[in-house]
């Protein structure tokens, strides 16, 4: 587990305690006692927590914090994992990728990050907040090419609205690896947000291949804001928690359906491809 993710854990920890102990949070993320000491003295300069003795605590403006990203960072986090490592096999060197906000793409950031050695040469766009600042500090003496779009801020920590389809509009992308909040048959892609799905839009317009990132409770699911009919996808990758009636009623509209195995080998899921 990378250092932000176990920053964002610990955040998540301090919205539901007013403080936490090091040994506790040690032994939830099964890492050493200094390393989380060393979390918490960044987010204590940060501003984002207090450091006392053998712990943090939580700053009393922490509560207006928007929530929304770290309260699901940790959900289906198995299936989210296997998701994002068979998107990774998707991606070549030297491509340009785009990623939208969310958990899920977040996951395929941090594998990402893992892989810039064998990556060369990628450029990323994102209006994620938490995957730029991630691939920026793993970037190391990399090539790597981070693009953030601007725009409004979200609870998922996503740039959106008229800033962030102005900059997409004069960019071309390879692949654009897009989480949405539901997805039906008939309604397609949508989402709570209309300013989200207006942006969410303006990345399908801009890419070349559109592979839709989402874990089983995704599906059927209708939001608010449509994003885009089912036709605008190129490929669905989900986790193997979908019934096998739903699999095949999705394989059925979209060229390439994947299901990735939670518990297999990394870069080795199940795939079940439409004919």
């Amino acid at each position: 587990m990378l250092a932000p993710e176990r920053q964002a854990r610990i955040l998540k920890e301090l919205q539901l305690h007013e403080a936490v102990r090091v040994a506790d949070i040690a032994a939830l993320l099964n890492v050493s006692e200094m390393t989380i000491r060393r979390d918490i003295e960044t987010l204590d300069q940060n501003g984002l927590a207090r450091k006392i003795h053998g712990g943090a605590m939580r700053l009393a403006r922490l509560s207006s914090l928007e929530p929304g990203f770290l309260l699901n960072v940790d959900k289906a986090l198995e299936a989210k994992l296997a998701i994002a490592a068979e998107a990774l096999t998707l991606v070549e060197p030297g491509m340009t990728l785009a990623l939208t906000g969310g958990t899920t793409t977040y996951q395929l950031a941090v594998a990402l990050a893992a892989e810039l050695d064998r990556l060369p040469n990628l450029t990323v766009v994102t209006n994620s907040l938490k995957a730029a600042e991630l691939l920026y500090h793993q970037q190391g003496s990399s090539d790597l090419k981070v693009i953030v779009t601007g725009g409004e801020r979200t609870p998922s920590e996503a740039l959106v609205g008229p800033v962030a389809r102005l900059a997409l509009r004069n960019l071309n992308t390879d692949i654009c690896f897009m989480g949405v909040h539901g997805l039906d048959v008939d309604r397609g892609l949508t989402s709570p947000n209309g300013l989200e799905a207006e942006t969410n839009a303006s990345f399908i317009e801009a890419t070349s291949q559109l592979v839709l990132l989402a874990d089983s409770s995704k599906f059927q699911v209708r939001s608010l804001a449509a994003i885009s009919p089912l036709s605008a996808v190129d490929t669905i990758i989900t986790d193997d928690g979908i019934s096998a009636a739903t699999a095949d009623l999705f394989a059925l509209r979209v060229p390439n359906f994947r299901q990735a195995a939670p518990h297999a080998t990394a870069f080795h899921p199940s795939t079940r491809k439409s004919s």
